[in-house]
């Protein structure tokens, strides 16, 4: 199992630490670096930043939003910093949901989202190969415009740039059954949001239908200390936020997720008390055995212990998320 490094996005402005903690992830041995959007900072202009200051590491999206940009766009991000870095790119893609599609970046939340990812992921992939000019006949990405508002003047069109790679690595993040299942049959790899080892049997027969090869990828909160409560505040607050904040009253699939993980009541309660603006209760209301398994948080023989359970399961790569070069320190050597 290999181990990466999630940044994820910015609060109030970049964080000084995110360069540095990227070098040493390099030095340490770590895999991959990876940075994330939602409704401030990209992911693309900050992982450019990393790659100039580093030689090695791979690079990664987790997760570049669908929604921000159309597909031949984000395939010229991608092709664009591939071969920038010199291949070292890792593209992951997420569709977000109807809060964030419709407001923040304006667009309709497609009715079938299985189908506007696979659309997406097609018109990537074409660029990516370069072998034709790019053609959908889709319902949400077609190629040409074949809208009745337009000019009819569009044409297919071939990428100028020859990509560095035609197999850029392509992972999404899904939560649902239906798009995890779906992931495994047409991308490169998985994101997933919430992943406790001691619950992998959840996935494990839509994961034996993966291909040699196939990533998955989680994203952990870490923290090497003595008191375990204390260092799951964070992880719970991170809870508290996605279980309660992002996703509407009628739609949510970070708080559908949790119930099918077997906290369905405390997932309401978040969300109830969240949307009362009742925040702190929402925070103390996510249970510490749900915010414990999906972490890596304790002294470092805990760490031990909870990192092999990780090794254990499906996990290829464990992108992690901790603040403190201690934490990284610690969670290579284990590792090794």
């Amino acid at each position: 199992m290999r181990l990466g490094l999630a940044l994820g996005y910015w609060g109030r402005g970049p964080d000084p630490r995110h360069l540095e903690l990227a070098r040493l992830a390099e030095e340490l041995g770590y895999s991959s670096v990876w940075t994330s959007e939602s409704w401030g900072s990209d992911a693309f202009t900050a992982l450019t930043w990393i790659a100039a200051h580093t030689s090695r590491i791979r690079l990664g999206t987790a997760v570049a939003q669908m929604a921000a940009r159309t597909p031949t766009a984000t395939a010229m991000h991608a092709l664009t910093l591939d071969h920038l870095t010199g291949g070292r790119l890792l593209l992951g893609l997420g569709l977000s949901g109807p809060q964030v599609v419709e407001g923040w970046y304006g667009r309709p939340f497609p009715a079938s989202p299985l189908t506007a990812t696979r659309e997406y992921v097609d018109v990537v992939r074409q660029v990516l190969r370069r072998e034709a000019p790019v053609t959908l006949d889709g319902h949400f990405h077609p190629l040409p415009y074949p809208g009745s508002d337009g000019t009819g003047m569009g044409k297919p069109l071939k990428p100028i740039t020859h990509p560095l790679r035609a197999d850029v690595p392509v992972l999404l993040g899904a939560e649902g059954p239906r798009n995890i299942a779906q992931t495994v049959r047409i991308a490169d790899g998985w994101l997933p949001l919430y992943f406790s080892p001691e619950r992998a049997g959840m996935y494990a027969g839509t994961l034996a239908e993966a291909r040699p090869g196939f990533l998955v990828a989680p994203l952990v909160q870490a923290r090497l200390c003595d008191d375990v409560a204390e260092g799951l505040l964070p992880v719970k607050a991170m809870l508290g936020f996605y279980v309660g904040g992002m996703g509407h009253a009628r739609r949510n699939f970070h708080a559908e997720l949790m119930a099918r993980m077997g906290y369905g009541e405390a997932a309401a309660q978040v969300r109830e008390l969240f949307a009362a603006g009742r925040r702190e209760e929402a925070v103390r209301a996510v249970p510490d055995a749900f915010a414990d398994e999906i972490s890596l948080v304790g002294p470092r023989a805990r760490l031990a212990e909870r990192l092999a359970l990780w090794r254990a399961g499906p996990v290829t790569d464990l992108l992690v998320t901790a603040a403190d070069p201690a934490t990284l320190r610690a969670l290579a050597d284990l590792n090794s």
